[in-house]
């Protein structure tokens, strides 16, 4: 298309379009319908416009058949397309029949989506000024092949699930294809899947972002609320992966907080048990820790022979190994070892015992007795020197 010209053409999304008005002129507003355009040769573009697409092989054999119905689609806007299945792609360009300038824009979205994998049937509902689309790119968005699969998958959901939630919420198609996301619908509702998309690649469930979808609904519902905001309404959540500076910063921030509050109770308690003692810093850094080689210098294996060290290194692993096999033999002996018999008494030992305690609690009473009877002796012997006093 020429942008020389003086004259800015209109587009038709955001018109109104009530033909039926006598009081509105759809030539002097710049729109015009096919049937006009006949009459009218100065709206023919000066200069011609178009977009091509590639396509991955295996869909060549659905766009061979469904070929026909993309071009009885665009001929009534005058958008000419072409398949070319050498170099596998698509393309479409303005015709003289062209008169609306955005349609050359709509066949561009359609091959796109007929490139990723949309239906011809639900493709070409682009075409309409009220539908829009947009396709997300997430194959680049996660590093690793099996994190991308398992969060592609939760788009989806359990049997599609989470894809028909955001589809009911948003009004729009979603698919899933590969490494693109394909969404159509109002315009209004395209920032809202994107953002439930990016979201879920970097981890965060789309549940959230449903749920808040689902709440917005409810409170547009009431006219009270609005011009009021939403705020209060909608969920917050709080962030449970956090990086190695944060954990790293929360720690050091929750062991100022106990450390404070132990000075303030008891200045003088030293650290409790179990707890680590910080210790002084300094700024001198730790001693240097010897090298292999200067440990063997010290003990006299670095200037052995190769073969003496060798058979000195043999004789240490098999003593190791006698005494492992040693051990574990000893262990399995274990099991077999004859448990410790105490021998039962006979019985005269039982009874001689018996006559032994029957001794020692009689002689303990008579210790008791003669205790209580020494203590009477006194207490009367000191009754009868007060009352001679």
């Amino acid at each position: 298309m020429n942008n020389d010209t003086n004259e800015p053409v209109a587009s038709t999304s955001k018109r109104n379009t009530n033909w039926e008005e006598p009081e509105i002129d759809p030539v002097s507003i710049g729109i015009m319908t096919s049937a006009q355009h006949t009459q009218n040769t100065k709206a023919a573009f000066l200069d011609e416009s178009s977009f091509a697409t590639l396509f991955p092989k295996y869909r060549e054999k659905y766009l061979r058949e469904i070929w026909p119905v993309v071009t009885k689609a665009l001929e009534p806007h005058g958008i000419g397309c072409m398949l070319d299945l050498i170099h596998g792609s698509m393309s479409v360009r303005t015709t003289r029949k062209a008169w609306d300038p955005s349609m050359i824009l709509k066949a561009r979205d359609l091959i796109k989506l007929l490139s990723r994998g949309v239906p011809a049937n639900q493709a070409i509902k682009v075409l309409d000024d009220a539908v829009f689309c947009d396709i997300i790119k997430i194959g680049n968005m996660v590093s690793s092949k099996e994190k991308f699969v398992k969060r592609r998958q939760r788009i989806v959901g359990p049997e599609g699930s989470t894809l028909k939630a955001i589809e009911l919420l948003t009004s729009c198609y979603v698919l899933v294809q590969g490494n693109t996301v394909s969404v159509m619908g109002p315009a209004r509702s395209l920032p809202e899947v994107r953002r439930i998309v990016t979201d879920c690649m970097r981890n965060i469930h789309p549940i959230y972002r449903i749920k808040e979808l689902m709440i917005r609904r409810e409170l547009a519902k009431d006219p009270k609320l609005a011009d009021a905001s939403w705020d209060r309404f909608l969920p917050k959540y709080k962030k449970r992966n956090l990086t190695t500076a944060e954990k790293t910063a929360k720690k050091r921030a929750k062991d100022a907080k106990e450390g404070a509050g132990v000075d303030e109770e008891n200045p003088e308690a030293g650290p409790s048990k179990g707890k680590k003692v910080k210790k002084p810093y300094t700024p001198f850094p730790p001693p240097i820790q010897p090298r292999k080689v200067d440990i063997e210098m010290e003990t006299g294996e670095y200037w052995l022979k190769p073969q003496v060290k060798k058979a000195k290194e043999e004789k240490e692993k098999l003593r190791k190994q006698l005494d492992t096999k040693a051990q574990r033999k000893a262990e399995k002996e274990k099991v077999y070892a004859a448990p410790v018999e105490v021998a039962e008494d006979t019985a005269e030992e039982r009874v001689r015992k018996r006559k032994a305690e029957q001794m020692e609690r009689l002689g303990g009473a008579r210790e008791v007795s003669t205790e209580n009877k020494r203590k009477k002796k006194k207490r009367k012997l000191e009754e009868i020197s007060s009352d001679s006093e």
